[in-house]
């Protein structure tokens, strides 16, 4: 049985790190609190203990050997994971909200109207929304879960869990319905379209399962969101694309109509997400588990 690789002291590869980082022994004694001497003194022992040479010694500061090229990433990735972690364990301490992080459309015009039903049955655990007007990635420092949109649900550190696969439709206010007559596609010349410059391909998807050339000509109005989008169209302003389950209750109102039948995928899907490693947690679990139950997905077991 082969046995385990001895791991340098911590003060050595800390010193290693930040003057891999630095390109200089003097720049990273200043960070660490400690002398240029004691850094050279800390690279010598880790060079010793791996058998290596890790910097070259230059007049005007180092260099990294291949060696030390090749040993940097994988400090760099381990103390970058013990600060993720000292810091989730540190905002655990210190708080027993329950931290959402998604897109201001979502927040909006789903979650917050929702929420009342989740308090009723989970009184006991606090909810702090973060929200975003674009697409970012999880930040594990700040947030336990996401509640995102993707084509690609490839993090190998996260937990997907799907949460609605959309369906795509033109929709406006009752008057602009009516401006356009019947529900034959090519009335949409007669009213000005809405559009997402940061998902320009809405359009072009519903546009194409209609057998309508898109010439882009009739978009007059392009937004950030769809919160605004929709808002432009309530405002009777045009006709936006949008995914179903964000205008459901707009629908149901009678404040906004599809005025065509066609419906497209949406590609990619809507999921909530969280660190792999913390899936088991009662609060996330709680949390997942109401999601899932209000997209009418399978339930989930205690």
């Amino acid at each position: 049985m082969m046995s385990k690789p001895r791991i340098p002291p911590l003060g050595s590869l800390r010193a290693f790190e930040a003057s891999a980082r630095l390109l200089s022994f003097r720049l990273a004694g200043d960070e660490l609190g400690v002398t240029q001497s004691a850094i050279s003194h800390r690279i010598s022992e880790l060079e010793t203990i791996l058998g290596v040479k890790l910097f070259e010694r230059l007049p005007r500061g180092v260099s990294l050997t291949d060696a030390g090229t090749l040993y940097y990433p994988y400090m760099r990735d381990a103390f970058e994971k013990i600060a993720r972690g000292s810091a989730l364990i540190n905002r655990l301490g210190t708080t027993d909200d329950l931290a959402i992080e998604t897109y201001s459309t979502f927040a909006i015009r789903w979650l917050i109207p929702r929420l009342s039903d989740f308090r009723k049955v989970n009184s006991n655990l606090a909810i702090r929304i973060g929200t975003s007007q674009l697409d970012w990635e999880l930040n594990i420092d700040s947030s336990d879960i996401g509640i995102i949109h993707t084509t690609r649900p490839e993090r190998l550190n996260l937990h997907y869990r799907l949460l609605a696969k959309a369906e795509m439709f033109p929709v406006c206010n009752p008057q602009v319905a009516a401006r356009m007559g019947g529900g034959d596609a090519k009335a949409l010349s007669n009213v000005p379209r809405l559009a997402l410059y940061t998902s320009p391909e809405d359009w072009g998807t519903w546009l194409e399962a209609a057998n309508i050339a898109d010439t882009g000509r009739a978009v007059t109005l392009k937004f950030d969101t769809y919160l605004a989008a929709l808002q432009s169209a309530l405002d009777g302003q045009g006709v936006c694309v949008a995914p179903d389950f964000l205008v459901a209750d707009d629908l149901r109102a009678g404040r906004l109509v599809a005025p065509f039948a066609l419906r497209v995928p949406q590609p990619g899907a809507w999921y909530m997400i969280c660190r792999k490693e913390r899936v088991g947690e009662a609060r996330i679990r709680q949390f997942e588990r109401w999601l899932v139950e209000q997209f009418g997905g399978e339930p989930i077991s205690s």
